[in-house]
């Protein structure tokens, strides 16, 4: 499968349709208040880097640092296609994160998901990629239904 990483197109209607997606995927397995995934809105915001992996005009999945001060960046919005999942997309995604937010100064990024079994894949990709454990960061506060990363870069 090959792996064209660029920045996203937010009024390309196969990015808004995977983003609906995830946004509805994590309000339904989210108890109400520990849905943390961004809009579509939120995505657009200037300093937001989004990025969308292609296979030729297959989508194949997206992911988003949003930054939290100049050295500090949070992985957002990752999801990748239900027909592209484990092979490697992901980690193509975040391993794309990592490289462009370090080179943007960004020296630690860090992630909010969540702490139960339908996120338990994501939980795996996070920790195969060095992110460790960690307290709630910005503007988060402690929730029994959130797990906490970080790592630096």
């Amino acid at each position: 499968m090959t792996q064209d990483i660029r920045r996203g197109d937010l009024d390309d209607p196969r990015i808004v349709a995977l983003l609906r997606h995830h946004y509805d995927m994590c309000h339904a397995v989210t108890p109400k208040c520990s849905a943390h995934v961004f809009t579509l809105e939120q995505l657009a915001a200037p300093e937001i880097d989004f990025w969308a992996a292609w296979d030729g005009e297959t989508l194949l999945g997206v992911g988003a640092m949003k930054p939290l001060d100049p050295a500090h960046g949070e992985v957002k919005s990752m999801h990748t296609a239900e027909a592209a999942r484990r092979r490697g997309v992901g980690g193509a995604i975040l391993r794309h994160i990592m490289a462009t937010s370090q080179a943007r100064g960004i020296a630690r990024l860090s992630l909010e998901t969540g702490s139960f079994a339908y996120f338990v894949p994501a939980v795996a990709l996070y920790r195969a990629h060095g992110f460790t454990d960690c307290p709630p960061f910005g503007d988060y506060r402690p929730d029994p239904n959130s797990l906490f990363l970080t790592r630096a870069l």
